[in-house]
């Protein structure tokens, strides 16, 4: 096949341009599905979709089932964009929780007698004949037992395989090399014609309206209260009025997206596969995913639908042709040799087999490989649903309801902020070399093992603040959130500094890859599933926490002014505390979605009066990760209730530096002139303080359970802040900290990180802040999700978030089993090494249908699951160091006293 691949592709570059071609010959799967119009073009519309691929039809599905009045566009017909020539694989088991949830509703669509079947009577022409994943060493199949733990929560009947048994499974399959195998009975592939057909069947049956060939011209806009939104779009056909748009255009979504002058970032490439002729006793054979060979092989009738990720893609950052239609791109041999090459590595036959037909069709892939769903904040009403990945047939069923639900009722039934449009930051998504250069090492490293401390090489260093270079020569490994360069650990005995280089594309298009890279050597010592080097260091700066004080830069963090005549009322309304306290109080709360849902974590600061206006004014401050998607949620709300207040963003004139430990009171008094006692400054509030001749905003705050304030300081005052912090500190054996050590010290402390503890589907109830709720549930006041929580106080707890100290002689990394009287009753989603308390600390939820009470929780014995070894747990219901809150108090008279454990 190699040679016969080269030779032909070789005289088809001599006598003809890479050109597109319109012809869909060769496709295996290529017939449009079968659509008429309906009858008369409407005038307005509850929703219009836009885009009659897989993603487009699944949400006019969705958004049928919720009785909404909804029409699909489509420019040609349906599937002519990137849908039709799918290659339609489906893993169902994936190393992410919400991954896997969203391919299981797509599992429910699809499957024999699934529920779009038993709608339309129709075959979503789903091939269940399983998956299998190739380990090529032990590191990959400890990653393969990580999937096979989480799918016993999800019911996903998954086998770890040894080489003999792999070869008994497929015969043909080269096993000299492998280690093992991951096999999943319940993958399969999906005919994308078919999958369409049923899905548009089924949403026009529920009353959506699909029109092909009707292109969109223009989207209209209005600015009301401040904010761009939907009022119609305009068509070939004529105009609809309405006030909410759904762009699933997949490569084109840039194009549509210009019309309301909001960003897309993705970028389209070119992405290929092989069909083979037949190949004698490959009938029947699973899908193969060989992640270090980077390849897949998709059995197609009596053959092979063999590809990959290559390192060097061919991207296409000008877009595709608008009018581009059920077309393909001649396939680049350079670009494609490395997927034959390896595929034939796993099943040498390829070699000898010849070609039936090549597939080089547009896909669009974006910055961290997920999609990209939601309303965008520059135009109400106007939502993205594309940037798919090349995974856009398995994840358009779950993705589908998803987008239906946004649109519907703003809000998800499940955690989507890996997918949310806004988890990029503007300054991210405004520069097209970030944009480029994060799509392909995403790309790149599509099948690279998942490490939770995985960091990217791609645009470093595009926002930093006032300590980057300094921090730097301090041996500073950072961490990137939201383009931004915050602190991870300290390699402080290390002889080279942890600089971070120009990306160098692995050494893809001609350029060198960095021979000498501290900084990506720091990172791989980081890729394990067992303890890394920097374990102990990283319990250095986190016992200097405890025993002395440690100074974390958190300048990341958003920062936002909330002011105007209804400040109060929208603050009383967005958080789930009580933030009644004054001017000079400081709360620590959560934003709800109605069910109940957190939506947010951050801190609401109530300052001094806006100096023009004399309104009120509160500070907001919001974990970094999140800081954009965080201030979405206050804008749309305000707009939402029509409260009279403005929201606006100071991230980049503040710095914020936290001063932990038993000694930062002392610390912080040889510097400033304020009374930081007890008595003077209680915890939970804040003051203007001067510290070394620099005004500063002091909050008396903790993440890691220790005496401590945060400081607030104007950018311009952010290095001679920190350099008067550490010189005072020196006395005391001060020491830097990073992200790294606040993980543990706030894991094993009981401290909520949003996305992980605390998300969107999960409610303070469950996750056991009733004290962040209860004292306002108390009052009259009206907040977002008083409602549902009220209900869910009456009814009982079905989940709750538990601690777990588990003694294993490696780290868990999230997603093992948790068993209560040995049945699977949820999984860790969170964890940290406690080096307080000397064992792994892991959160996870429990469930149990008939409710979860406190006496359900003691009553059982449990253990949690990592790689296929099983461990005892003791599950705590409170935190596992200082569960008494004393040392936040100041009181270090104890430090860790008995818990309640089972």
């Amino acid at each position: 096949m190699l040679r016969a691949l080269r030779t032909r592709l070789r005289l088809r570059r001599a006598f003809s341009p890479r050109c597109l071609s319109s012809s869909t010959e060769g496709v295996p799967h290529s017939n449009s599905p079968a659509h008429e119009n309906a009858s008369q073009f409407p005038t307005e519309a509850d929703v219009v979709v836009i885009g009659g691929g897989s993603i487009g039809n699944s949400t006019l599905y969705h958004l049928g089932k919720l009785g909404v009045n909804a029409v699909l566009l489509e420019k040609d017909q349906l599937t002519a964009g990137t849908t039709w020539h799918s290659a339609g694989l489906v893993w169902s088991l994936r190393p992410s929780d919400i991954d896997t949830l969203v391919i299981g509703h797509t599992l429910d669509l699809v499957k024999e007698g699934g529920e779009i079947e038993q709608l339309t009577g129709l075959d979503c022409g789903f091939n269940n004949n399983g998956g299998l994943f190739i380990a090529n060493n032990k590191e990959r199949l400890d990653e393969y037992k990580r999937l096979q733990t989480l799918g016993k929560y999800f019911n996903i009947d998954t086998h770890v395989l040894g080489p003999e048994e792999t070869k008994k499974l497929y015969p043909l399959m080269n096993v000299d090399d492998i280690y093992g195998t991951l096999y999943s009975p319940a993958d399969g592939c999906l005919d994308p014609s078919s999958y369409v057909s049923a899905l548009s069947k089924a949403a026009t049956m529920l009353g959506g309206r699909i029109f092909t060939d009707t292109s969109v011209q223009a989207i209209s806009t209005e600015e009301t209260r401040g904010r761009k939104r939907v009022t119609g779009i305009q068509t070939n056909r004529g105009f609809i009025k309405t006030e909410k748009v759904v762009n699933c255009t997949g490569a084109w979504a840039p194009y549509i997206s210009e019309m309301v002058g909001v960003d897309c970032p993705l970028i389209p490439f070119r992405h290929a596969y092989v069909v083979t002729e037949n190949i004698p006793g490959i009938e029947n054979m699973p899908n193969v995913r060989d992640h270090d060979l980077s390849v897949y092989l998709r059995l197609q009738g009596n053959g092979l639908s063999i590809g990959g990720y290559e390192p060097w893609p061919d991207m296409l950052p000008q877009g595709v042709a608008k009018d581009f239609a059920f077309g393909l791109y001649e396939l680049d041999w350079d670009t494609f040799a490395f997927n034959v090459e390896h595929c034939a590595i796993r099943v040498p036959t390829i070699n000898e087999t010849g070609i039936k037909s090549t597939v080089c069709g547009p896909e669009s892939f974006t910055p961290d490989h997920k999609p990209l769903l939601g309303e965008t904040l520059g135009c109400r009403g106007f939502y993205q649903g594309c940037g798919f990945n090349s995974s856009g047939i398995m994840l358009a069923g779950g993705s589908g309801r998803e987008l239906a639900n946004m649109v519907v009722t703003g809000q998800t039934s499940i955690d989507m902020f890996s997918y949310d449009v806004n988890r990029y930051h503007p300054d991210c998504t405004k520069d097209d070399s970030w944009i480029l250069e994060r799509s392909h090492e995403a790309y790149a490293k599509n099948y690279a093992m998942i490490f939770i401390h995985d960091e990217n090489l791609a645009k470093r260093d595009m926002r930093t603040d006032a300590l980057h270079d300094k921090l730097l020569a301090k041996g500073c490994v950072f961490q990137q959130r939201q383009g931004f360069e915050r602190p991870g650990w300290f390699a402080v005995d290390s002889i080279n500094q942890p600089e971070k280089k120009p990306y160098d594309w692995y050494g893809a298009y001609g350029n060198e890859k960095h021979e000498q890279y501290s900084y990506r050597d720091y990172l791989e010592e980081d890729y394990t599933f067992g303890y890394p080097r920097q374990f102990d260091q990283i319990g250095r700066e986190s016992n200097a926490c405890r025993e002395r004080a440690a100074l974390f830069n958190m300048s990341y963090f958003g920062k936002f002014y909330l002011s105007g005549p209804d400040a109060q009322a929208a603050v009383d309304y967005l958080c789930c505390s009580n933030v009644r306290k004054g001017p000079g109080g400081t709360v620590y709360t959560n934003m709800l979605n109605k069910n109940g849902g957190s939506e947010t974590d951050l801190t609401v600061s109530h300052i001094e009066p806006c100096p023009e206006t004399g309104h009120d004014r509160f500070y907001i401050a919001a974990g970094g990760g999140s800081s954009y998607r965080d201030m979405c949620h206050i804008l749309n709300v305000i707009d939402d209730k029509g409260f009279n207040c403005t929201l606006t963003d100071h991230s980049a004139d503040y710095g914020m530096l936290s001063l932990q430990g038993p000694r930062s009171r002392d610390i912080l008094e040889k510097i400033c002139d304020a009374d930081f006692s007890n008595k003077s400054f209680p915890f939970s509030s804040h003051k203007l303080v001067n510290v070394a001749g620099h005004e500063v905003r002091a909050m008396r705050l903790t993440f890691v359970g220790e005496l401590g304030w945060e400081l607030h300081v104007p950018t311009e005052s952010l290095t001679a802040v920190y350099d008067a912090v550490m010189e005072a500190g020196e006395e005391y054996g001060i020491a830097d900290a990073g992200y790294r050590a606040i993980d543990a010290l706030s894991s094993e402390k009981g401290y909520k990180h949003w996305h992980e503890d605390v998300r969107p589907d999960t409610t303070p109830l469950e996750a056991g802040m009733a004290w962040l709720v209860n004292p306002k549930l108390k009052t009259d006041t009206d907040f977002l999700g008083r409602d549902a929580l009220v209900a869910q106080k009456k009814n009982g707890l079905k989940q709750r978030l538990v601690c777990f100290k588990v003694k294993s002689p490696v780290p868990m990394v999230t997603l093992e089993a948790i068993y209560r009287n040995d049945k699977v009753c949820g999984y860790i989603r969170r964890t940290a090494y406690g080096y307080s308390v000397g064992c792994n600390v892991a959160w996870g939820y429990v469930e149990n249908p008939a409710g979860v009470t406190l006496d359900w929780l003691r009553a059982g014995s449990y253990k949690v699951e990592c790689m296929g070894e099983v461990y005892d747990a003791e599950m705590t219901l409170g935190a596992p160091f200082d569960s008494k809150n004393l040392r936040v108090k100041g009181d270090y008279s104890e430090t860790v006293e008995k818990q309640d454990t089972v």
